[in-house]
């Protein structure tokens, strides 16, 4: 669905407390996830805005933004 919201908290809510605490403790996570949203937020406002981008730069956004959903759901479930 165009311009759904992929926050970690909406996505993971069962790891709400601990997605908390890391990026509280863990600086490497927190720099992850902040980048997570800023594409994720970026990603909403081309869809939900009609901004005219190319096919390649719009689906290398989704990719890194799935690559790092990937890389902190693997540290999330450690």
């Amino acid at each position: 669905m165009l311009g759904e919201n992929h926050a970690l908290f909406i996505e993971f809510p069962e790891l709400h407390d601990k997605i908390k605490e890391l990026k509280n403790s863990d600086q490497h996570f927190k720099q992850m996830s902040d980048r997570y949203h800023h594409l994720d937020h970026k990603i909403r406002g081309l869809e939900g805005n009609n901004v005219p981008t190319d096919d390649t730069h719009f689906t290398q956004l989704k990719l890194e933004r799935l690559q790092l959903k990937d890389k902190l759901y693997g540290i999330l479930s450690n």
